[in-house]
């Protein structure tokens, strides 16, 4: 049996909420330069620039990659063989994510209501999502999902017959409608299978996938190539300014359906695609 301490946990999630606003992945990183070799257009390039400066400027200042530092999502993989010692493991989770974001002055975007719209002041609720596993292994992975990208997001219920030209289209017809807005080049996650309600969780794991790495099953991986080509052959460029490079990576996740469904989500994604983990 894994202890670990209640405090520990919040004092490593506060950590992870600075991390994650602070410093890009190193994948993406490189995803990033390798773009600017692709790239062509002057305009392109010019963000391009911009988004390295920024970078920079967040490292070495100690401030947030972006202003909207997002709602705090949490994917929780914890096996049955681990007991926090001194409180919920929501609770420490929770108190992290309250305390990283007021200790390192990060922006608090969540409101307690949909409509009448009072700010909680901390961040939270964190949404979390919480994985079993049978050992003593406890990894907490945070993604601050800015508002943006997500508001231009879809859920689709599609009729089995689309298939997968359907889904292609799918995901087209959602870039182009979002055309500059999620502030691009973007990453995409796709999730296919499931239910109503499961389908929209594959797509944001989707995004935790290291760039570079393709699905393990074949058909998905020729599908995840053929989407980023044709994403990118949508000319919406840096920032919508037109260019070779709209989508960074684009990867895919699919699970079992119904017969008579086929749930698809497009999770959008900006060229900010922050997140960090931690394992105990």
């Amino acid at each position: 049996m894994k202890i670990v301490a209640y405090k520990k946990i919040v004092d490593s999630v506060a950590e992870l909420c600075r991390q994650a606003n602070l410093y890009l992945p190193e994948d993406l990183v490189r995803a990033i330069k390798q773009a600017q070799k692709t790239e062509s257009s002057r305009r392109a390039l010019s963000v391009f620039e911009a988004i390295e400066q920024n970078q920079k400027i967040a490292a070495d200042k100690e401030w947030p990659l972006c202003q909207d530092t997002g709602t705090a999502v949490v994917f929780l993989r914890m096996g049955t063989e681990v007991r926090v010692e001194g409180g919920f493991i929501y609770d420490a989770i929770y108190e992290g994510v309250a305390k990283g974001y007021t200790d390192y002055f990060l922006r608090k975007s969540i409101v307690g209501h949909p409509w009448l719209r009072t700010n909680t002041g901390d961040n939270t609720p964190a949404v979390i999502h919480t994985q079993l596993v049978p050992n003593d292994e406890l990894k907490i992975t945070l993604m601050p999902k800015g508002g943006g990208a997500e508001n231009v997001s879809k859920l689709l219920m599609m009729k089995p017959a689309d298939g997968i030209a359907g889904i292609k289209q799918a995901v087209l017809d959602c870039v182009t409608a979002a055309g500059g807005s999620p502030c691009p080049p973007l990453v995409i996650g796709i999730g296919a299978g499931g239910n109503f309600e499961t389908v929209p969780l594959l797509s944001k794991r989707a995004l935790l996938r290291p760039i570079g790495q393709y699905h393990t099953d074949s058909s998905v991986r020729e599908q995840e190539k053929s989407l980023f080509d044709a994403v990118n052959e949508l000319g919406i460029g840096a920032m919508g300014y037109g260019g070779k490079v709209t989508c960074l990576w684009l990867a895919m996740e699919i699970a079992p359906c119904h017969i008579a469904s086929m749930p698809v989500a497009i999770n959008i994604c900006c060229h900010v695609a922050r997140h960090k983990s931690l394992e105990f």
